[in-house]
């Protein structure tokens, strides 16, 4: 069984928060949201259990793969589009409701699908994009939850060149919430690294009002 437990003498299962402080944005992180215990337990299950699919885009008219593997679920058996490809959702498992529920908790709000990202290794990554089309940005609500290996996720302003990028370490067990017009004003980013790490898992449970 995998486990990422922290080789640290001052590590806690103690739930820390963390409000941005950015323009025309709401993001919060939630550090150790889910135990250490509870992290490993469902890093390997969900590894295990979850039906990975390779995406494919389409890039100077050649198919390539997705730097990742991906998955939907959510409440409904329909087809959901997604960078291209036309993906069945599959129904909530356990897993995934003992995730949702939690999350459901802090923020009251009730999740239709949840988007899960499998990054194998360094060289898995997602490029600078806004989730949802245009004009479903204005009011939505993504619940980010990682499990594994840490990697930073970058925002920076979609049109303002004044502001700073940001960029935060999302680590095992971590909860990073995005409300309001977040996806409207900000690009976010997972980058490559050539360093030796670990997989992560991540999920991105979605709500558009």
């Amino acid at each position: 069984m995998e486990s990422f437990n922290p080789i640290d003498l001052f590590s806690t299962n103690e739930v820390l928060k963390t409000e941005f402080d950015l323009p025309s944005a709401a993001v919060t992180l939630f550090e150790n949201f889910f135990s250490i215990e509870e992290s490993d337990r469902l890093y390997n299950s969900l590894l295990k259990n979850t039906n990975w699919e390779q995406d494919q885009m389409t890039i100077y008219g050649k198919q390539v793969d997705l730097p990742r593997l991906t998955a939907w679920y959510g409440a409904t058996s329909e087809n959901v589009s997604y960078a291209e490809n036309d993906s069945k959702m599959q129904p909530w498992n356990e897993d995934l409701l003992f995730i949702k529920n939690r999350i459901e908790q802090e923020v009251d709000i009730k999740f239709t699908r949840c988007l899960l990202n499998y990054y194998r290794d360094g060289k898995d990554s997602v490029d600078w994009h806004q989730d949802y089309d245009a004009n479903q940005r204005k009011n939505t609500v993504i619940g980010s939850v990682t499990f594994g290996e840490t990697r930073p996720f970058q925002l920076k302003h979609a049109t303002r060149k004044d502001l700073k990028r940001l960029d935060i370490p999302l680590k095992h067990g971590s909860l990073l919430l995005m409300q309001g017009a977040t996806q409207d004003n900000w690009k976010h980013k997972i980058p490559k690294t050539t360093k030796q790490i670990r997989p992560r898992i991540n999920l991105t449970f979605r709500w558009v009002g």
